[in-house]
């Protein structure tokens, strides 16, 4: 993981709340969904598996139109929904199937935070481009 804060972002690839999303993602699928029981098949393993994986992919998706100030807002806006669904449905494996609870209480910890700091960039974003046009 990109640890500098203050390297030049390059890259979708650079932004530190793509790789712990990214990270999150694979301990989701590796480490909890295997663990579900059969009968979840259509309903939280497929739910789980494909809110998790959006974020990253949405980030990625949003950095190559950062250039739309709206058009990165949407996919920003988009992720931060999918942190949030992607923590009630650990919420529910922790609560209902009682899987890996101490791996659940990170992840729930990981996506909270990779929420706000989705929230913090666009915020960030937005001021970048006013202060751009106003230059």
């Amino acid at each position: 993981m990109n640890s500098s804060s203050n390297k030049k972002i390059t890259s979708f690839k650079d932004l530190i709340v793509y790789q712990v999303t990214y990270d999150s993602m694979l301990k989701v699928m590796k480490n909890l969904i295997p663990f579900l029981p059969e009968s979840e098949k259509y309903d939280l393993k497929s739910q789980i598996s494909r809110s998790c994986k959006a974020i990253p992919r949405l980030i990625a998706e949003g950095y190559a139109k950062r250039h739309q100030k709206a058009g990165f807002q949407k996919y920003l806006d988009d992720a931060m929904g999918e942190c949030n669904e992607t923590i009630v449905s650990i919420e529910q494996i922790k609560d209902i199937y009682a899987i890996k609870i101490d791996l659940c209480s990170e992840l729930i910890k990981i996506y909270d935070i990779s929420g706000r700091q989705l929230y913090k960039l666009a915020e960030a974003w937005n001021k970048f481009k006013d202060n751009r046009k106003n230059t």
